[in-house]
């Protein structure tokens, strides 16, 4: 490891962040030692050699070295990084998930909810309501078709997804773009609207209301204007997650979405999210998210399929999110004086 320990100077500069920030050891990250960081190292390498900087290209040779042991993974952390808070805890912490959906190529009485390509003029000012009531309809820009609106809008919300035709073929899913509308909650209208209380709104309670009510369920998706165009991914290997902000697969429980304006992409994230179920875990901040915003706001990808959804759909907790940088942009964010 003196190898480490001989690169520890030629760490640099990286873009600006926020200057209110909070340095931190690594003993006072709760649970710090008892994770495995050689999972998350392994899937640090996987989108280093994106990240830009003069502190990034002597970093991310070593994490190529770095020999595949616990221990060695955890000190390259430790000798290369610094624990930095940056935004005022708690933090809130979701979850999302890639879903694996039935759909069909064609329109069917069964399968008659569009998924569209991006239109080619490009971003556009239709919202959601306008493109539901057909203002996107007879141009050929349906990749497919769902059998059910509310899931065409949750796989808009995730980003990305799997499609199985009624042939047992498999679609793949990327995120293409948005029609510029602001994304508006609709967990937080149904709170509004008294309809549920806030603890009580999770992914499932949405999903089974709009079920349950058509009609207003249709006003209550249009009330969110913002909607998501696809593009089909070929060559990604069915045990390879989704493709995430930095156009890498995303690793189940290893990567999280962040606010790229006070978190930069790539960058080791420390999560310790409380609530029923408390994880304290290393993640990389390889995606971001519409919704996700702020120094202290995270979308934890629980990875593929019913479970992971089920998982993801009731995470809405408090804890403190922990920034790893490069030493010396660490001390440059702390305060002077």
């Amino acid at each position: 490891m003196r190898l480490l320990r001989s690169l520890c100077l030629a760490v640099g500069l990286m873009a600006p962040l926020p200057s209110v920030a909070q340095m931190l050891e690594f003993e006072a990250l709760d649970g710090w030692y008892d994770d495995n960081h050689l999972a998350a190292l392994v899937n640090f390498r996987s989108t280093c050699d994106l990240l830009s900087g003069p502190e990034w290209q002597p970093l991310c040779k070593v994490a190529a070295d770095v020999p595949d042991d616990e221990a060695s993974a955890r000190s390259f952390f430790e000798l290369f990084f610094k624990p930095v808070v940056v935004g005022d805890p708690p933090a809130l912490f979701t979850g999302y998930f890639e879903p694996e959906l039935s759909g069909s190529l064609t329109r069917t009485p069964r399968f008659a909810w569009p998924l569209y390509r991006l239109p080619p003029e490009g971003l556009q000012g239709q919202s959601r309501a306008s493109i539901d009531a057909g203002a996107l309809a007879g141009r050929g820009l349906e990749i497919l078709w769902l059998d059910d609106p509310i899931d065409v809008y949750f796989l808009q919300i995730q980003g990305s997804g799997r499609v199985r035709l009624p042939d047992g073929q498999v679609v793949r899913l990327g995120y293409a773009g948005k029609n510029g509308h602001p994304y508006r909650s609709i967990g937080q209208e149904l709170v509004r609207q008294g309809i549920f209380s806030l603890h009580q709104v999770s992914a499932q309670v949405i999903r089974d209301w709009v079920r349950r009510n058509p009609g207003p369920g249709q006003d209550l998706l249009a009330h969110n204007p913002s909607y998501v165009f696809f593009r089909k991914i070929g060559n990604l290997p069915a045990d390879k997650g989704p493709i995430g902000a930095m156009g890498r697969s995303l690793t189940t429980m290893r990567s999280v979405a962040i606010d790229p304006a006070f978190t930069p992409l790539g960058v080791p994230v420390w999560i310790e999210k409380d609530g029923a179920k408390p994880l304290r875990q290393l993640m990389i901040a390889q995606d971001t998210g519409g919704a996700i915003k702020g120094a202290q706001r995270a979308d934890i990808f629980y990875g593929t399929g019913p479970q992971a959804g089920d998982a993801a759909g009731t995470i809405k907790d408090p804890g403190r999110m922990v920034q790893l940088l490069p030493i010396d942009r660490a001390y440059a964010l702390l305060p002077e004086g």
